[in-house]
């Protein structure tokens, strides 16, 4: 009788001998994981790179968190791997850090660049699945912003890696480069907007620019508004009027924002 109750015992409490030690481990994993703006380092290609991870208050390693890749503008180009932080979604962030309950990923592009060139490509994926990796990022709800160059960068890294994103956000960004467009814009019967609405597939899309963006013409997000509306993709557009080129801080800002990204689903 007593082997009997021993071993009913056994199978009554015996999921603790495996499930207590694993809860343990993972409580010991969070409590040594840095909140906040964490400070990394890889190496690609024999060269060293600075970029910052965001790792909110309440992370755990017991479930999986949405991770947003945010591209920095031209301004916040360099090899400090600080300035990315300094511009646009990182300010939002600490502002209001409960509205952003999700891993957010920054490389700094180095100078010269933009976004397009091949080793900042590598980069920017890189860093993203890297903390992916680190913290257990979800791979059905990762996130694509980026403002000015960036906004332009993230249309060129969604073009060419659609499948990785659940949702892309441009601020004050475009298609066609600025001094492109000074030289006279695409070239007759080219539709680059089209052309960027078909790469991309359904992934929903938010647009924001100001009316009086003397940098990037407003032009570009009212043409590729127009392009992905045609395409049928999901598509949002908020434009300011009497704004500059500096939309970011009420766009990062801007009521929902932030519950209309991180309830997106990669289809």
């Amino acid at each position: 009788m007593r082997a009997r109750r021993k071993i009913g015992s056994m199978r009554r409490h015996g999921w603790k001998a495996a499930v207590v030690p694993a809860l343990m481990a993972a409580a010991g994993v969070q409590a040594q994981v840095a909140r906040g703006f964490v400070a990394k380092e890889l190496e690609l290609e024999g060269v060293t790179y600075r970029y910052q991870v965001y790792v909110p208050e309440t992370w755990s390693p017991l479930q999986e968190w949405p991770v947003i890749l945010f591209l920095h503008g031209a301004g916040e180009r360099g090899t400090d791997g600080i300035r990315q932080t300094e511009v646009g979604l990182g300010p939002a962030i600490r502002r209001n850090p409960d509205a952003f309950p999700a891993l957010v990923v920054m490389p700094q592009c180095r100078r010269g660049v933009w976004w397009n060139d091949p080793r900042m490509e590598a980069l920017a994926l890189e860093t993203l699945d890297r903390t992916m990796t680190e913290y257990r990022g979800d791979p059905d709800r990762v996130y694509l912003t980026g403002l000015s160059m960036g906004g332009y960068g993230t249309f060129h890294l969604a073009a060419r890696h659609p499948e990785r994103f659940a949702a892309l956000v441009s601020v004050c960004g475009g298609v066609v480069p600025p001094q492109r467009l000074r030289e006279g814009g695409p070239a007759p019967g080219e539709d680059p907007y089209r052309t960027m609405a078909g790469r991309i597939g359904g992934v929903p899309v938010w647009l924001f620019h100001g009316d009086r963006d003397y940098t990037v013409p407003v032009s570009e997000s009212r043409n590729l508004y127009r392009a992905l509306q045609e395409a049928g993709v999901p598509v949002k557009y908020t434009e300011y009027p009497g704004v500059g080129h500096n939309c970011w801080d009420r766009a990062y800002a801007e009521p929902g924002f932030a519950t209309w990204l991180l309830e997106k689903r990669k289809r």
